[in-house]
Parts: C-alpha cells; structure tokens; sequence
C-alpha cells in the first residue's frame, strides 16, 4: 500500500504544473470543548516569585508521625487520663451473702393478728445496733462519694462555706417539718377538715395530694424497729396500705425530679431494710411485703411513687445483705488496727 503511495507521489512532482508544498499544521479533537476559548486560571496571576518561598517551606515541612500510643498520650494531656474499666466476665456469678436470711416470716400473716385500730409509735432506742443510714452511709460506692463531694464542692463554690451550712440546715428543717406534717395528716385523732386547712399551705403536702387519697389503714407511723438476727435498727416513715396493699412507706424531698426508681439512689436498700426488720420484730404482729417511695416536690409540683413488689423487695433485700456484711467486715478490720 505504501509503496503504491509512494509512486504516486513521484508522477505527480515529475507532472509540469503541480507543485506540492507542505500546508500549515492543522489539528483535530474529538471533543466539542477543543473550539472554545481556555479558561484564565486565576492562580497566574499570583507573584509565584514573592511567595515561593512560603510554598517550599510548606512543603517540606513534616510533622512527627501520629501512632495510637502518642494519639492516646496527647489525649490524656488534654483530657486527663482515660478510666479503664474491666468489662464484665460472663461467667461470673452474682455475689451471694454469706449469712443468709430472709426477708419474710412465714410464721406470720401480712394483717394483724389483733384488730387494734390504735398505730404503733414505738421510740428507737439508742443500742450498739448500727442503724440502716449509718450502714449505707459507710458502705457508699466509690463513684457515690466522687459525685457526692462534686455536688458539695459545687455548692460551696456558688454559697460559700457558711451558707452551704446554712443550706444543708434549711433542707433538714424542712424534711423534719414535712415528716411532723404527715404525722399530723395520718393520725386518725386530728379533724380532717382542721388538717387540710393548716398543711395544704406547705408545697411539700400539696405535692402528695394525690397519692394521700389511695393510703389507708395506717398502721405504724415514726416507728423504731430493729433486727436482732442481723444486729441492726432503724426507724421508718410509715407503714400503711397503698392502693389496698401494706406496703412501708418512706417518705422523701428532692428539688429536682425523680421519676424512676434508679433516681431515688439507695433509698430501696432502706425499705427493705425496715421490712425485714419489722417482719422479723417481736413488736409486731403483722408481716410487710411490699414498698413505697414517695418523692415530694417543694414547688407543689405532683410527687412520684415508687411501688416495689415482693419479688422486687427481694431482689434489693440481696444488695441490702451485702452491703451489712461489708460494712460489718469494715469494722471488724478497724477493730483490728486499733492499738490495744
């Protein structure tokens, strides 16, 4: 083919009159875009002269290589050190006391066995006995006491010293008023109507309104109880039928909400701490299986119950026995340091 083409071209120089010449250079695209008319890149007209030596020394920069242990050192400067928590084995059985005791008594019937209207007020008296909030006060988490002197640094922090006392005595104040209030209220003695005049003033009153309409059968109120199997004693709130079931009751203020159960902290350890005292207390007649928390708001504002059943008391009444044998298991060791 080339080689034809080639003999062509050599006829035609040697014809008289035509002449070949080479024509300018012409090239073609595929693309539409070849035709139209480039586009100014905005970047020439920068002085790359004045700023070359930015740009070199940019680029010829290297920053120290990141690793995870550097990332984790940077981090732990900046933030504090990462808490580093063993995740749960799972195989790892719940924790069992190691003197059991039950919550209930069989040998007894949830009413009393004596038709006695009149409530029982029985005083504590002061015995060697630890009493429940000294158990859980000594036995508090870790994590409890970090979050219980946060709140009270913060709050000397915005009262100063002096005025967080001073708070702490008016919370007190008022729960002892509000607890003297109910006293009052389920006392069968005093005029229903003289009640409700003199304490609905009080927010915390208001705020139980509702929930005072399903108590009744009051059978206990302010009443020391103790346990002489597992050495301890309390006093609690009430013991009286909620909603037709007896139940003890422990009455509470807060000024923030607390709509569930987990809000209320170790508030369940206490009631099932009383039920097992007084289910077990020869001053009682009667057995208790259930509980209630009521969380009263100063605003007025409806308070929040907290029913627990038989198998929930149970189940507290576990966390409730380990918590006495730790605390048990402390003073015995601090009996031991102590020089002779």
């Amino acid at each position: 083919m080339m080689k034809a083409f080639h003999t062509i071209c050599r006829q035609l120089r040697s014809s008289k009159g035509f002449s070949l010449e080479r024509s300018p250079h012409v090239a073609f695209s595929t693309s539409s875009y070849s035709c139209s008319r480039k586009k100014k890149n905005p970047y020439e007209e920068v002085d790359q002269a004045k700023y070359s030596h930015l740009v070199r020394s940019v680029l010829s920069f290297r920053g120290l290589t990141q690793t995870p242990e550097s990332l984790l050192e940077e981090d732990a400067l900046l933030y504090g050190p990462v808490s580093k928590h063993k995740p749960p084995k799972q195989n790892e059985e719940a924790k069992v006391p190691q003197n059991w005791f039950p919550i209930f008594n069989p040998e007894r019937n949830v009413k009393p066995n004596t038709p006695d209207s009149s409530i029982l007020k029985i005083p504590l008296q002061r015995k060697v006995m630890p009493s429940v909030t000294r158990v859980l006060q000594q036995t508090m988490t870790s994590e409890q006491i970090f979050f219980l002197e946060r709140w009270k640094q913060r709050m000397i922090l915005e009262l100063g010293e002096d005025g967080f006392a001073e708070y702490t005595s008016n919370i007190f104040s008022q729960g002892k008023r509000f607890h003297e209030a109910l006293e009052s209220i389920l006392s069968p003695q005093e005029n229903l109507k003289e009640r409700d005049e003199k304490h609905l003033q009080c927010g915390y009153i208001e705020s139980i309104q509702h929930i005072l309409k399903d108590i009744s059968g009051v059978l206990a109120l302010e009443s020391a109880v103790h346990h002489e199997t597992l050495k301890y004693t309390g006093l609690l709130d009430c013991v009286a039928e909620y909603q037709g079931k007896l139940c003890v009751i422990d009455w509470k203020t807060s000024e923030k909400p607390k709509p569930f159960l987990r809000n209320t902290y170790d508030n369940p350890l206490q009631i099932v701490a009383y039920m097992g005292a007084i289910n077990h207390d020869a001053n009682y007649s009667f057995q208790v299986q259930c509980g209630l928390i009521v969380v009263a708001y100063k605003d007025g504002s409806p308070a929040h119950p907290h029913f627990m059943d038989a198998e929930l008391c149970s189940q507290y009444w576990v966390k409730w026995l380990l918590r006495l044998e730790e605390y048990t298991e402390k003073k015995k060791n601090q009996n031991i340091q102590k020089p002779d």
